[in-house]
């Protein structure tokens, strides 16, 4: 049997593709290759190997048996001139063993990393690429490490992970084990290395998502100081919340080669990424999961055990941040999103929270909104938090059972609620954090062995106790609630929140906090999957204070993202904008909540943000003023009938570069989407000039697509599109044909 690739990391269960080996909380039971190289191996030659496909090419040097990777470059680039070696292909530390050089928090020079003989190349199956895997052993500790690529056709992105075997008799403590690496990116032209290297990164908080910047090395003390840099470029994450500091994404570009290096890390927890040099004055890039210095996450592997780290995928592009964007979507679209009709449909959504009930529903308050929503065009009606809260409990700190309040929908009950919303057409769904206990939830009565631990004692955040689904118990009852939901109640939809953040994990049979939450974690992705066996239609979102988790660990088992939780409207384009260049179109729901007061200038704007993703409709819909809810009713009409069948087929991209910081309320900002023949750009005036002026991107004819009826003008030539907006704040949907 093959080797498996970390199928509880990436995929629904609908599209496993390379085995049937199940990825375990602890690591992989799977049977292992022969303890040695093949017969035929071991009288043959050693070679280099040299990996490529959709226009990237990986390229290695052996030093005696011991292999080396020299670059990661798009094809027909390889034989560019480097002023520095390669270095090690798994980055490997071992409890107990030397670290082989001078590294202070760097994750380089790990041991047996520096000494693993290299034993060959072989051609796994692969359903969507071509997977092929390098095989390499430590000796003296009797460790298998296996290199997977996996190669996708066009596509210049390729997925990589690491797995390591313990084929001894003894146990071996893993420090940390990379999933990835890449070198001498800024080895390659004659420009200092503060000249022709910028690392392009995505800061990520609460309300203010998806904020791309750029900055040279010097910004995070990376310098050319005369020998080598003890000082990496570093981005991690500790915790459950995986996106809460930084999106677990980034580029590297080298001005001098025109070359923009991209990566991302798919997995829903700790995560760390670096960049730095070797003491041989390398430049490398290191991407991989928990780990034991960043994370607390230390791993005893046991005799026979398998470690799989996170999967992640590398790419490299001629060109620069629209070009990096193009193949990272490309990517996603083939190997990240779980086939869904959701996802081809883009359905609109209402969701009653944001501007408008606000986690208070009752049957009186649903029932103008419901009548609305269905209205102005939306299909799917959620019910957002507080509909299992009595009206005397706190919605917050009562999650847990998931039945229905009885004291909120009349005599009819919710499902007389969810009826009303079948009757007008449209799907219902409901809110859900069932990763929680509230402290007033009778869930709490349940044994420890339910909760995260640490130092003996429950782990308590914002009023929540947090599930560990690694215990069946747990599992059985989230599919209690899943299947009474779906089953019962004919939801349609689930939008699946997490509130909370776990940070260093659980001691509970773990062997260090970071571990407890790595396995946690791959038990909560094997439950979605199996969730999605069972209902393969329903539709979940993944929400977690808006984009605290939004990572494609998750996204490869979710069909929608949340975007945010900004409700201020004016603040939302640099969200979208960014947004785009790490969430496909498809899966990216923006809200669009108008107030009752609200002229059509606003409502027009909270539609413009939404449409060139997933529209989330909100806000003050039964209450509207006419021009409002023209506004919303027009904005949904257009989106139906000119934008979202296109959306699954388009590409991002950025006519006035990448997207301002939010702090910058005067510089306008601009997202597209588009393909050879068709664009779509949605534009936004902020408090700055009356006067946008665009790029014409494909040379095509230009038109006002939204709004048409507010005093928005165009000017636009082959080359150019000025628009000009009569008023601050005011946004608009361009459409570019050939």
């Amino acid at each position: 049997m093959n080797p498996t690739t970390p199928q509880t990391e990436r995929r629904s269960a609908t599209r496993l593709r390379t085995t049937s080996c199940v990825v375990l909380a602890i690591g992989l039971l799977c049977p292992l290759l022969p303890a040695d190289e093949p017969a035929a191996e071991k009288k043959a030659p050693l070679i280099a190997p040299q990996l490529s496909g959709g226009g990237l090419e990986v390229r290695y040097k052996l030093e005696g048996r011991k292999l080396r990777e020299l670059s990661v470059l798009p094809a027909g680039m390889t034989n560019k001139p480097v002023k520095a070696v390669g270095d090690v292909e798994v980055e490997l530390q071992v409890t107990g063993l030397n670290w082989a050089g001078h590294h202070a928090k760097k994750l380089i020079a790990g041991n047996p990393g520096t000494q693993l003989i290299y034993l060959g190349q072989h051609t796994l199956e692969s359903k969507l690429g071509r997977h092929e895997m390098l095989l390499q052993r430590a000796p003296d500790l009797g460790l298998r490490v296996e290199s997977h690529y996996e190669f996708f056709q066009d596509i210049p992105v390729m997925r990589r992970w690491t797995r390591v075997v313990n084929e001894s008799q003894t146990p071996v403590g893993l420090e940390h084990v990379s999933s990835a690496m890449v070198y001498n990116f800024a080895n390659f032209g004659a420009s200092p290395l503060e000249q022709k290297l910028r690392i392009h990164y995505a800061n990520n908080s609460w309300k203010s998502e998806a904020q791309w910047q750029t900055a040279a090395p010097s910004r995070w003390g990376f310098l050319e100081n005369g020998l080598f840099s003890l000082t990496a470029i570093a981005f991690n994450n500790i915790g459950s919340w995986s996106t809460m500091s930084q999106l677990p994404i980034g580029m590297a570009e080298n001005r001098d080669l025109g070359v923009m290096w991209c990566w991302q890390i798919e997995h829903n927890g700790s995560w760390h990424w670096e960049i730095s040099e070797t003491t041989s004055r390398t430049s490398y890039l290191y991407l991989g999961g928990p780990d034991e210095l960043f994370s607390q996450a230390w791993k005893q592997l046991q005799p026979g055990q398998s470690y799989v780290s996170v999967p992640v995928a590398v790419g490299c592009v001629k060109g620069g941040f629209d070009e990096a964007v193009a193949a990272m979507t490309a990517y996603r679209r083939k190997a990240c999103l779980m086939p869904h009709e959701d996802n081809v449909k883009c359905p609109v959504i209402f969701n009653d929270y944001m501007n408008c009930l606000n986690a208070d529903p009752t049957a009186e308050k649903e029932t103008p909104v419901i009548a609305a929503a269905a209205a102005a065009g939306c299909e799917y009606f959620v019910i957002d938090a507080g509909w299992y809260a009595e009206r005397s409990e706190k919605w917050w700190e009562s999650v847990g059972l998931w039945q229905p309040s009885k004291t909120r929908f009349g005599p009819n009950g919710l499902m007389g609620v969810l009826d009303q919303i079948r009757a007008k057409g449209m799907v219902p769904g409901l809110w859900l954090e069932i990763e929680v206990a509230g402290i007033n939830s009778p869930l709490k009565d349940k044994p420890d062995s339910w909760f995260f631990m640490r130092h003996g004692k429950r782990v308590i955040a914002s009023g929540r106790y947090l599930l560990d689904y690694r215990n069946p118990e747990v599992r059985a009852h989230a599919d209690e609630v899943i299947n009474r939901l779906v089953r019962d109640y004919r939801v349609g939809y689930i939008k699946m929140d997490y509130n909370v953040d776990a940070l260093l994990g659980t001691e509970t049979q773990a062997d260090s906090f970071g571990q407890g939450l790595l396995e946690h974690q791959r038990a909560y992705l094997a439950w979605t999957d199996a969730v999605h066996q069972r209902f393969p239609n329903l539709v979940i979102e993944n929400c977690s204070s808006g984009g605290g988790r939004m990572d494609y660990g998750m996204l490869s088992r979710h069909q929608l993202q949340s975007s945010s939780d900004q409700d201020d409207y004016r603040k939302y384009p640099t969200i979208v904008a960014g947004g785009l260049a790490a969430v496909l179109p498809e899966q990216f729901a923006v809200w669009s909540y108008p107030k009752a007061e609200d002229d059509a200038d606003a409502a027009s704007f909270n539609m413009v943000n939404a449409m060139l993703a997933r529209i989330h409709q909100s806000g003050g819909i039964a209450n509207l003023k006419d021009e409002s809810r023209q506004q919303v009713h027009t904005g949904i009409r257009i989106y139906k009938e000119h934008i979202r069948p296109y959306i699954p087929q388009l590409t991002p991209f950025y006519p006035l570069g990448q997207p301002p910081s939010m702090a910058d309320t005067t510089a306008p900002v601009a997202v597209g989407l588009r393909n050879a023949e068709r664009a779509l750009v949605a534009v936004w005036r902020l408090a700055g000039a009356e006067s946008v002026a665009l790029p014409n991107t494909l040379d095509g004819r230009v038109s006002l697509l939204y709004p048409t009826d507010l005093g928005i003008k165009l000017e636009s030539s082959n080359q150019s599109v000025v628009v000009k907006f009569p008023r601050p704040y005011m946004a608009a949907i361009l459409e570019i044909t050939k």
